[in-house]
């Protein structure tokens, strides 16, 4: 099979005669960006606009940068650096490791600017690093990195446990979790389709270019193993991804291109959860009107597996076309060659309920107030509405959990599908020898033996949701372990009841986790013992 290879050009300024190169090193790359590439500022003295007028955030992990220069000229490049930083007790004083004058070294040399957290705050602080390339005495020329170092905050409780604080829900980063090369993703979302864009024009197809706006450019040289080749497959291995033939991913197939749309209409944001492969964004989505919509985005990263990708889809896609107030259904697909598909999910200014009921026990300041038991069964009753009509259209959901719901800050609750949920809550699936990591501790007695489900396994499982929204999502069975779940289960053993959980409340979970899936309630019948429990609080308010 021939293969058409394409060469990448650069979009660069030249820095008069004087020759230098300024770079980030491959290390630093996979870092910010997770690719095994090199990212050029200035090469044989071209100056890449781009790349410098792009801002690089810096996680609250990362805590120095490294650049790598070096002069090609035949006479001394007189330098001089300097850093600034907003004023915030966020951020310490940045510091170089080099003086701020002096003469750039004609050997390869890597400096480094230490950007430390205080410590005290969370939030972000704008970095402006300015270097002065001197030419001659009438030629001076100035290069601008732009940095934007996330910080968290971090906290000594009286037990000695340090908590790490989020950044403030009023800034531009609200909900960011787990931030860490959040716009530094959109770059590589930009330069893949940009890039695309290119070969597909070269190639001469007739395709849309619609959403092509502006010269093809990108400032990644790639380091081949063995020789130079300045090609997109060098540096973008990209995980190729097909569905097989049976009539269900032809059923897939068909739901996906139903939803597909074009990847430019799609803009990152923030990564607000993120796996060993599995990245959840926020950010936005231009629909049809041209109106742009707050959306999730699921995707995977590059060294995601073909399994890791197809599961992703198939499991995005089993609520697809639901319409309930309390679903959460995917809005969107985007699948373009070479790139990982994107999930996009309306977004309301909601959370994951399981990390949400974790703050409530972590930090009270946290959240607006501390949940009462009228509130979870609330937020109980919010989620049998939501399988009612689940199972009304005859579907199963199989990995029912706090963490396949979401939560906003009215606490209205949407069952969510689970998605990247292995990957994401690595603690709550377990593998039994059968190379398939399940739920263990959330599965029916009928499901973890026999890997049978039923509208009835969705009920125990609700059983357990319903612990967890008692305990604040603490683990169930933590001190089972998940090999010994069966025979602890058939021995008749249950989870036991949460400190300050009513009875009545308890004995709703007890029914659910009735060893027979038919001496387990439905779900109607859950519906009316618990909206009657309700009603018998509200009596007391």
């Amino acid at each position: 099979m021939n293969r058409n290879l394409f060469f990448i050009f650069l979009t660069f300024t030249p820095l008069s005669w004087a020759y230098l190169n300024l770079y980030l090193s491959l290390a630093e790359v996979q870092k910010l960006l997770g690719l095994e590439a090199e990212l050029y500022y200035v090469r044989d003295g071209n100056i890449n606009n781009y790349a410098l007028n792009f801002v690089v955030p810096v996680p609250a992990k990362m805590n120095s940068l490294q650049f790598t220069w070096q002069s090609l000229a035949d006479q001394p490049l007189v330098y001089s650096i300097d850093i600034d930083s907003s004023n915030s007790p966020t951020l310490l004083p940045p510091k170089l490791n080099i003086t701020s004058t002096g003469s750039v070294p004609t050997h390869l040399q890597t400096f480094s600017v230490t950007l430390s957290c205080s410590g005290t705050a969370a939030g972000e602080v704008n970095v402006t690093i300015t270097l002065n390339i001197t030419i001659s005495h009438t030629n001076v020329t100035t290069l601008t990195f732009r940095r934007k170092k996330i910080c968290t905050k971090v906290e000594m409780h009286s037990n000695n446990h340090v908590f790490i604080d989020t950044l403030p829900t009023d800034s531009n980063s609200a909900n960011i979790f787990y931030i860490a090369i959040a716009s530094a993703v959109v770059l590589v979302v930009v330069l893949s389709t940009v890039v695309t864009m290119y070969y597909m024009k070269n190639k001469k197809t007739g395709g849309s270019t619609e959403c092509n706006s502006g010269p093809t450019t990108t400032f990644l040289t790639a380091i081949p193993r063995d020789t130079v080749i300045t090609s997109y497959g060098s540096f973008r291995r990209m995980p190729s991804y097909s569905l097989t033939t049976d009539e269900r991913s032809k059923n897939l197939q068909k739901r996906i291109s139903e939803l597909t749309v074009q990847r430019c209409r799609i803009c990152l944001s923030s990564v607000i959860l993120e796996g060993t492969f599995a990245r959840v964004y926020q950010g936005s989505y231009t629909n049809e009107e041209g109106i742009d919509e707050p959306v999730i985005i699921k995707t995977v990263t590059d060294h995601a597996s073909q399994i890791q990708i197809s599961l992703l889809l198939q499991e995005g896609m089993s609520m697809y076309s639901l319409n309930h107030k309390n679903i959460l259904s995917v809005l969107r697909v985007s699948i373009e060659d070479h790139t990982a598909p994107f999930l996009l999910y309306p977004y309301h200014n909601y959370s994951n309920l399981k990390i949400f009921l974790q703050k409530c026990k972590l930090s009270a300041e946290g959240v607006s107030h501390t949940l009462t038991t009228q509130e979870v069964v609330d937020m109980a009753l919010q989620v049998i509405q939501a399988m009612q009509y689940l199972h009304k259209k005859h579907l199963l959901h199989k990995d029912l959990a706090a963490r396949n719901c979401v939560v906003d800050a009215k606490l209205k609750v949407q069952v969510a599908d689970n998605a990247l949920s292995r990957d994401l809550f690595p603690s709550d699936y377990h593998c039994l020898g059968d190379n398939e990591n399940r739920p263990i501790k959330w599965l029916a007695i009928e499901s973890l033996i026999q890997k049978t489900f039923s509208t009835s396994s969705d009920v125990w499982s609700f059983g357990v949701l319903l612990w967890e929204l008692t305990t604040l999502a603490q683990q169930p069975y933590i001190e089972v372990d998940p090999f010994e779940m069966a025979a602890y289960l058939k021995d008749g053993y249950r989870l036991a009841q949460p400190i300050n959980c009513p009875d009545e409340l308890f004995a709703v979970m007890a029914y659910c986790w009735a060893m027979s899936a038919e001496e387990r309630p439905t779900f109607t019948q859950l519906q009316i013992c618990l909206q009657d429990f309700y009603t018998q609080l509200t009596r007391y308010v």
